[in-house]
């Protein structure tokens, strides 16, 4: 959800009904972990895009899906990029829990590194998106029927892998819970780690 101007802070999905094909459950959820994948940047990297701001823009997962998954989905509406216009969060954003950095800049939604000019933005966005995704950051769950998965939305991305039919029905319930909380949502900044820290133990108990 990094397409909102206060992003998503923690996701529940709840599994209801999986798929199964030859004895395999299908539809599993693949995460990357962003706070490795900061971590694991050159130094160069990590120093050069400090304090640059990334744009992400929810039309470039639309124009995806069209392409790839729907061909039968019309092009956004004008109305509808009014309600999801591009918004603007730093290239490295510090988790307002555990004050690690985050790659936030991910293949879904991140378009441009306004800091750069556009060739070398595109260059950086490619080499960003294959560094985040190599299998070392990675894990898959693979799902029974009423497993309860719980997240950090902030610090990973993830994906379900369709490998499953249409027929083959995957049914999961999410939860949904923004970052309003513990991000100021006019500078998208951390509020104090203390006030964070407390607050958040108490949305999510």
């Amino acid at each position: 959800m990094t397409y909102r101007e206060v992003p998503g802070f923690v996701n529940v999905l709840y599994g209801i009904r999986i798929p199964h094909r030859d004895g395999k459950p299908l539809g599993g959820t693949e995460f990357s972990n962003m706070q490795l994948a900061y971590e694991d940047l050159p130094s160069e990297i990590k120093s050069r895009l400090a304090q640059m701001t990334v744009t992400h823009n929810f039309e470039k997962f639309w124009e995806h899906m069209r392409r790839n998954h729907d061909r039968e989905r019309p092009a956004m509406t004008d109305e509808q990029r009014r309600r999801r216009p591009p918004i603007i969060h730093p290239v490295f954003l510090t988790h307002p829990i555990t004050g690690r950095k985050v790659l936030y800049c991910n293949p879904g939604y991140a378009v441009r590194i306004n800091e750069l000019p556009e060739s070398q933005s595109d260059e950086m966005l490619e080499f960003l998106f294959a560094h985040q995704l190599q299998m070392k950051f990675r894990y898959t769950h693979v799902w029974t029927e009423n497993d309860l998965l719980l997240w950090d939305h902030l610090g990973t991305i993830h994906r379900a892998i369709a490998d499953y039919r249409p027929d083959e029905i995957r049914l999961i319930r999410r939860c949904q819970v923004m970052a309003t909380k513990v991000f100021d949502p006019a500078f998208l900044q951390p509020v104090h780690e203390l006030a964070a820290t407390e607050i958040a133990s108490k949305r999510l108990v």
